[in-house]
């Protein structure tokens, strides 16, 4: 646990009972401070175990500072009632990523946002630190939460998967590394548009400056502005990357091959498609990330590339479940969003696509040329009959209902059609019509495939597509 010590004497108030709410609540107990918890669910606030006190009666002027929980909206589509009462009383707004950057300002910390890929990044820039023998703790957005890691000394760690959510609640950090991986659309809702999105990406920059690195995707417009805009201020090492295309004096892939150009001499040093767990353009970005941040910490080329190399993937990040009578079963249900799918179903060949769930802004209109790989569409949850209009003379669609339904109608085709193949969860949606969240429904994926008859055939290592 992370010793919160410094804010002895402190009275904190802390809205939201979660696993993070929980977790902040202890350390600042153990580090003698006076805590006032509260959550509006009551089944939350008697899981916790913690004694609470009732915000909205509470006395304010008594507070020192307010750490909220991420999903708690602080401006839209409405600003939280604590969040007014804190506004009200000038009491500062902090998260829990806030107090671990207070209590540990000295020891190496790397920061990853993006719209998509930030899970994935994180866990391999953790992988190659922990494969170096470096001390390492991972989490955030991600994982554990933070005030739950372990105390590093400065020659270790703190690898950091920061939301858009996280971000509006930090106003300190100090990264060693900061990288903001890609921006698309997502959460306008909480945001209010795409400025007010792309504004909370990008203060993950705003606490490290005076030559930090700062690694930046360079396969979107808003990357390539925020690259300009931070190589005019001068106050950081700019770091390129890209999944697709050379970026001069950085890090990138073109056709799966990594190529180091940090020195401005170029040199292959990995072949990705080699690496059965980081497959796809994604997540070759994914990769000329995390080599860009070690190699930022002091890490050498070979030390990265062989780290890169062994790392063994996520769970519901484009999972290789089985591979049964020759048709792979790939659980992606951490796709939750359009742009999220596209990387899965530019992927693969002869696509046998389960999608749907809780539609985000958009839906899936956006898809267009990553569809010419999907064979059949099975369409689950609120979303089918939005989807299926999407779908309507470019895809040929099913309406499977539920996840159950949607693998055997998956399997069966495939099996029909002998072409071999790959039957992809990669909803496009979120989870909450028919699942408490994405990791539910991914497990819930791979049962079902786990239950299927048939002859199997031995995964690569790793286990991930």
């Amino acid at each position: 646990m992370i010793d919160l010590s410094f804010l002895t004497g402190k009275t904190i108030a802390v809205f939201g009972l979660g696993r993070s709410g929980i977790a902040t609540a202890n350390a600042l107990i153990n580090g003698g401070a006076t805590v006032l918890a509260w959550d509006d669910n009551e089944a939350n606030r008697v899981k916790s175990g913690l004694t609470v006190t009732d915000l909205k009666t509470a006395d304010w002027t008594s507070i020192d500072a307010l750490v909220l929980s991420p999903g708690v909206p602080l401006t839209h589509p409405k600003s939280h009632w604590t969040v007014e009462l804190a506004k009200e009383h000038a009491v500062e707004i902090i998260g829990d990523v806030e107090l671990l950057a207070r209590a540990h300002r000295d020891t190496p910390k790397v920061g990853i946002t993006g719209t998509n890929g930030k899970s994935t990044t994180t866990a391999l820039i953790g992988h190659i630190l922990k494969a170096t023998g470096r001390d390492t703790e991972v989490g955030g957005n991600l994982g554990q939460p933070v005030l739950t890691f372990a105390p590093l000394a400065n020659d270790g760690a703190y690898v950091l998967e920061l939301s858009s959510y996280q971000l509006d609640l930090t106003t300190d950090i100090d990264l060693d590394v900061a990288i903001l991986l890609n921006v698309t659309p997502d959460h306008l809702d909480r945001h209010g548009d795409m400025t007010g999105y792309v504004k909370a990406k990008r203060r993950i920059f705003d606490g490290s400056t005076n030559g930090r690195v700062a690694v930046i995707g360079m396969d979107d417009t808003y990357g390539e502005t925020l690259f300009t805009e931070l190589k005019a201020l001068g106050e950081h090492k700019l770091v390129p990357i890209s999944g697709d295309r050379a970026v001069s004096g950085g890090v990138y892939a073109v056709n799966g091959q990594l190529i180091d150009d940090l020195d401005d001499a170029a040199e292959t040093v990995l072949d990705l498609n080699t690496v059965a767990t980081l497959t796809g353009i994604h997540n070759h970005q994914n990769a000329a990330a995390a080599y860009a941040a070690v190699r930022s910490l002091g890490l050498t080329r070979t030390q990265a590339v062989e780290a890169i190399a062994t790392f063994p993937g996520l769970a519901h990040r484009q999972e290789l479940v089985a591979v049964i009578d020759g048709i792979s079963y790939v659980n992606d249900s951490k796709a939750t969003n359009a742009e999220a799918a596209a990387r899965a179903l530019t992927s693969y060949a002869d696509i046998y696509w389960i999608a749907g769930g809780v539609a985000k802004d958009g839906g899936i209109d956006s898809l267009k040329e990553e569809l010419s790989s999907v064979r059949h569409a099975f369409l689950i949850g609120d979303a089918a009959e939005i989807f299926a209009a999407s779908l309507e003379n470019r895809v040929a669609n099913s309406r499977s209902g539920d996840l159950e339904t949607a693998v055997r109608q998956a399997r069966d085709m495939a099996l029909s059609n002998g072409l071999g193949g790959v039957v992809l969860l990669s909803p496009a949606c979120a989870s909450f019509d028919q699942y408490p969240n994405f990791e539910v429904r991914g497990d819930a994926f791979k049962k079902l495939v786990m239950a299927l008859p048939g002859e199997r055939a031995a995964l690569p290592a790793g286990g991930a597509a």
